[in-house]
């Protein structure tokens, strides 16, 4: 039987501000990373996302992004390698601090939205979040894009890492993700976003906008929590995956 994570991106609200339906989605998914408070998040939204997470016993991992609340964490910043180290410690931190105090671990690390695409070509970037996942504890899994130089700095390291797939994402043939600035960048068909994760998890292979079968690892498929279908797709995502005989469970199981 083959068997995968079901992750999404969580926490992103701030102040008086409510992005997606985390309570919602929390009811089918088994891991939540949660924003750190630089792209999105606050304290209070951090604290009450963990909580609504351990209630719903879905793993928790830190989603550390770039300083930039305005552009959602999705614009490219030139930073130096020890810049984002000192950026990941200080958000993975943040997110620990709540679940020492309600006596929970966290499972995973994450990196968001431009953070997370400069890092899966940038070999110097990818190196410096994985030193400072594993300078926090050996024992974090490092979730980047499949293949990427993300995961292969976690692997070089010593770190478990998930290769990532996404469900609302279309892929080049390089086998990164097409820009959010191309129109065809999202998927928001269900059909669609089901066949393609299917074949991601059973096949190993996704069709790139060129016509091109690129292979993936599928250790864990996200679902972006701010986007129009989430839920939608939570739910949907789920139960076929289910009917196809593959076990939806968190990395760490």
């Amino acid at each position: 039987m083959f068997r995968v994570d079901l992750n999404c991106d969580l926490g992103e609200s701030f102040g008086r501000y409510t992005l997606g339906e985390q309570k919602e989605i929390l009811k089918y998914v088994t891991s939540a990373n949660v924003a750190c408070g630089f792209h999105a998040g606050d304290p209070s939204v951090m604290r009450e996302t963990v909580k609504l997470a351990i209630d719903n016993n879905v793993k928790i991992g830190a989603h550390p992004g770039l300083p930039d609340i305005n552009g959602f964490g999705r614009r490219e910043m030139k930073i130096t390698p020890q810049e984002a180290y000192d950026m990941v410690v200080y958000q993975i931190g943040a997110l620990q601090g709540f679940l020492t105090t309600c006596n929970a671990s966290m499972q995973h690390v994450k990196p968001h939205g431009a953070l997370y695409n400069m890092a899966a070509k940038d070999e110097k970037l990818a190196e410096a979040i994985a030193q400072a996942v594993y300078g926090i504890s050996p024992k974090l899994v490092l979730v980047g894009l499949a293949g990427s130089e993300l995961t292969k700095a976690g692997e070089r390291i010593g770190l478990r890492t998930a290769h990532e797939v996404f469900a609302d994402r279309t892929y080049q043939e390089d086998g990164t993700l097409t820009s959010r600035a191309q129109t065809d960048a999202m998927i928001i068909d269900k059909e669609q976003s089901v066949a393609q994760v299917i074949k991601m998890v059973t096949k190993g292979k996704v069709m790139s906008q060129q016509g091109v079968e690129v292979s993936v690892k599928a250790d864990s498929i996200c679902i972006h929590g701010d986007g129009e279908h989430a839920l939608d797709f939570a739910i949907y995502i789920k139960e076929k995956l289910v009917q196809n005989n593959i076990m939806v469970s968190a990395i760490s199981e």
